[in-house]
């Protein structure tokens, strides 16, 4: 083998799928390489988190942002590789069931050490970039907001958390493509039960921050206000009806 399959090992990795002799139809091979690849990213993603930690007990914002847009990128990445999934038949998923013994995409090593992150990001960023500085989510997104850096990392962790939330959802989508929403899994539970997770929000500071600062404006400038277009129109005429009288 020459130098650059020797390096990335090509042989175990293109050997960690079934063979082609043994695959139960034409979409196992999709199937095992997408769910492998996922893992693969995972665990490129959870290796970059863990040096976002060190650089934000750091402060080094600079450098978490930059580790975080990586983060993103391979969120969406993961996103996107479900399509794929979809191109499946729902007769050849069934097939492909048969091969999963009792297995679900709930037992993904990766995924499961990904939902344990965000408590520990959640701390770390609560001691340096809130307490540590004497601020709070309500200061730095609404009364004394300033773009600072406890914002920018504030607004990483909402990214993350929604991009999470994307691919869980889309999760959803694709088992209901596939085996439909009302079906029992494997484990014998209703699908539906994964619906809580992607509803799940990691980070619920910051999304109930949104709506205070919605409330709060409101109860300010009025939640129902009087139409523009109708205040416009009793001032001045409307335009359209003027061009025609003439």
């Amino acid at each position: 083998m020459l130098d650059y399959g020797t390096y990335l090992n090509c042989q175990q990795l293109l050997s960690a799928q079934k063979p082609l002799t043994e695959l139960c139809n034409g979409d196992e091979l999709q199937f095992q390489i997408v769910h492998q690849v996922e893992e693969l990213w995972m665990k490129l993603m959870i290796y970059t988190l863990v040096d976002v930690l060190e650089y934000m007990q750091q402060e080094n914002t600079l450098r978490v942002v930059s580790l975080m847009k990586r983060v993103t990128f391979i969120q969406r990445m993961m996103s996107q590789q479900l399509d794929l999934l979809e191109t499946m038949s729902p007769k050849e998923y069934q097939q492909i069931r048969l091969q999963l013994g009792n297995g679900s995409g709930q037992e993904s090593p990766g995924f499961r050490t990904l939902l344990k992150m965000p408590e520990d990001m959640w701390q770390v960023f609560e001691a340096h970039y809130l307490v540590g500085r004497g601020k709070s989510i309500e200061q730095i997104y609404d009364s004394q907001y300033s773009h600072d850096d406890s914002y920018i990392l504030a607004e990483c962790l909402a990214e993350f958390d929604e991009q999470l939330q994307k691919f869980r959802n889309l999760h959803m989508f694709l088992i209901q493509r596939s085996i439909g929403l009302e079906a029992k899994s494997l484990k014998g539970r209703a699908v539906t039960i994964l619906e809580n997770g992607a509803k799940h929000r990691f980070f619920a500071q910051l999304w109930d921050i949104r709506s205070a600062m919605t409330n709060t404006w409101g109860q300010a400038y009025g939640e129902i206000r009087d139409s523009i277009s109708e205040s416009q129109n009793e001032t001045s005429g409307c335009p359209f009806h003027s061009s025609i009288s003439k």
